[in-house]
């Protein structure tokens, strides 16, 4: 079941968080700023597995940290072009679809309670939020764990969690 929140992603109670980037991101903005910031170390084993599996626009990676924290990083974004000082490629719906299959399986096999996810792929990855919207519920829908999507960013404030 999904539940379309406003607040701080950040402040979540969900036992996962979701979110886009592009294999080899250098995470030098937006929400993989302040999971890079907040956690160092998932920001150093991300980059330890793009070199070591040089993963494909629509695959995900799943990271636990002390703590039981675990970071989802789906890759809807294509790689950095070369010569871009890392700045990643645009979001395609066709990755975002990909990854949202991936991760209603991850969900499941790994019984996640909760997830948590932002307005995927609509920031630094370009795309529109009414393209978005229907993946998410069809992917994401039908799941029995709580789904909290972050439509709203209200920065320090915790949102209201139904089942948290």
């Amino acid at each position: 079941m999904i539940y379309f929140v406003e607040g701080d992603i950040l402040k979540t109670k969900a036992a996962a968080l979701a979110h886009g980037v592009a294999p080899n991101d250098d995470c030098k903005s937006g929400l993989a700023l302040a999971l890079r910031e907040q956690w160092p170390g998932m920001y150093g084993d991300l980059r330890h597995y793009y070199k070591t599996y040089h993963p494909k626009p629509g695959n995900l990676w799943i990271w636990s940290g002390v703590g039981g924290v675990r970071i989802v990083s789906l890759f809807t974004q294509e790689p950095a072009p070369e010569h871009s000082h890392g700045h990643p490629g645009k979001a395609h719906l066709e990755h975002v679809n990909h990854a949202l299959r991936e991760l209603a399986k991850l969900v499941e096999t790994e019984k996640l309670t909760s997830l948590a996810l932002p307005r995927l792929a609509t920031g630094v990855g370009g795309l529109e939020w009414g393209d978005v919207k229907p993946l998410m519920e069809k992917h994401l829908g039908s799941l029995s764990t709580p789904v909290y999507v972050y439509e709203d960013y209200k920065p320090g404030i915790v949102a209201e969690e139904p089942g948290t």
